[in-house]
C-alpha cells in the first residue's frame, strides 16, 4: 500500500500550487489587457452653424463628445470648421480612429484635398468615417462615395480587362446642393461598352449623395432596427420613436450599402435608410440619417448610444 500513499501525497501537495500559480498568471494576465488596451481615439468634426443653438448650448457637435467622453476606452477631441488647418491637420487626423462628421450649410468651404486624404485614409484602413444626418453632402462623404461607385462599377471586370478599362466620369459635384427628383435616374449608375479590339469604356454617373424631398417640420419618426444582432445595434431595441426630427424620402442616391441596419418611417408614408454601412478598401462608412441643427435628437439615448456602438466598432470592423 505504501507505494500508492506515497505518489497520492505528493499531488495533494502540488495541487494549491498549481493553483495558486494559475491564478496570478490570469491575474498578470488581465491586467496587462487593460493597461495595454488602447482607447478609440475619436475626432467630431462640427461646422458650428449659429442655428445650433436653438437646441445645443454648447453646439451640437459638443454635445456629442461630451457623451462620448463619459464612456470608457474613448478618447474624445473636437474640432470644427474655423480652426486652423479646419481642424483636420495631417497631425490631427494622425491622432485618429473614427472621424465624426456634422456639416450643413458650410460643405463648399472645406477644402477638396482634404476631403481626399480623408477618404484615402479610410481606404488604407488608418480612417473610419461616421457621417451625419445633412453630412450626406459634405465633402468627405461625397469623395467616399465616388470611391466606392468606381469600386462597384469594376468589379464585374477581370483583371485582364480591367487593365484595359477607360472610365468617363461625369456628375462630379455638376450637381452639388441640386437635389434629385422622383423622376430622375439613380445615381450612381455605369454604361459598359466593350469592343471587338478588346478595349473597354465605362460611363460612370457619379452619386448625387441626396434625395428627392425632405421636410423640416419637427414631425416624429419611427426607427426600426433591420439588423438586431449588427454590433452598431448592440443595445438598441426593436424600433423607438425620435420626438422630433427633419424628414428624409428615399430614393437616396448612392452606391447600395454593404447593410442597411436602421430604417426610418413617418406617419405621411415616407422612408429612409437611416443606418447604412459601406466597405471602401479597407476601410468603413457609416452614415447615421436622424437629427437637425434645431432640434435636440443628439440628446437622445439610443440616437447617442448608436454612435457610440458604430465609434467602437468601425476600427476593427469584428
Amino acid at each position: 500500500m505504501k507505494p500508492s500513499i506515497v505518489p497520492q501525497r505528493r499531488r495533494s501537495a502540488l495541487a494549491p500550487k498549481f493553483f495558486a500559480f494559475l491564478a496570478l498568471f490570469m491575474t498578470l494576465f488581465m491586467a496587462g489587457l487593460t493597461v495595454h488596451a488602447a482607447p478609440v481615439r475619436v475626432l467630431v468634426w462640427d461646422e458650428q452653424q449659429p442655428a445650433q443653438k436653438q437646441a445645443y448650448e454648447n453646439f451640437l457637435g459638443n454635445e456629442i463628445a461630451n457623451y462620448l467622453k463619459t464612456r470608457p476606452g474613448l478618447a474624445v477631441k473636437t474640432a470644427r470648421l474655423d480652426d486652423p488647418d479646419q481642424g483636420l491637420s495631417r497631425q490631427t487626423l494622425d491622432g485618429t480612429d473614427v472621424l465624426i462628421w456634422w456639416g450643413h450649410v458650410r460643405h463648399g468651404d472645406v477644402k477638396t484635398d482634404t476631403a481626399r486624404e480623408i477618404v484615402r485614409r479610410v481606404r488604407t484602413g488608418k480612417l473610419s468615417l461616421i457621417a451625419l444626418h445633412s453630412a450626406h453632402w459634405s465633402k468627405p462623404f461625397v469623395e467616399a462615395m465616388i470611391e466606392r461607385s468606381r469600386a462597384d462599377a469594376l468589379k464585374p471586370l477581370d483583371q485582364n480587362e480591367r487593365a484595359r478599362v477607360t472610365i468617363t466620369e461625369t456628375n462630379q459635384y455638376a450637381n452639388f446642393h441640386t437635389a434629385p427628383r422622383y423622376s430622375d435616374a439613380r445615381t450612381p449608375s455605369v454604361l459598359y461598352h466593350k469592343f471587338p479590339d478588346g478595349r473597354i469604356e465605362l460611363d460612370l454617373t457619379l452619386p448625387n449623395c441626396c434625395f428627392p424631398a425632405y421636410r423640416p417640420d419637427g414631425k416624429p419618426s419611427h426607427v426600426r432596427t433591420l439588423i438586431p444582432r449588427h454590433p452598431i445595434a448592440r443595445g438598441i431595441p426593436v424600433s423607438f420613436t425620435i420626438p422630433q426630427t427633419e424628414m428624409y424620402n428615399e430614393p437616396f442616391h448612392v452606391p447600395v450599402p454593404d447593410a442597411v441596419i436602421f430604417e426610418e418611417r413617418w406617419a405621411t408614408g415616407e422612408w429612409f435608410r437611416s443606418g447604412s454601412l459601406w466597405q471602401i478598401g479597407d476601410g468603413k462608412v457609416f452614415y447615421f440619417r436622424p437629427g437637425h441643427e434645431t432640434y435636440p435628437v443628439f440628446k437622445q439615448g439610443m440616437v447617442l448610444k448608436i454612435i457610440e456602438n458604430a465609434v467602437r466598432w468601425l476600427p476593427s470592423g469584428k
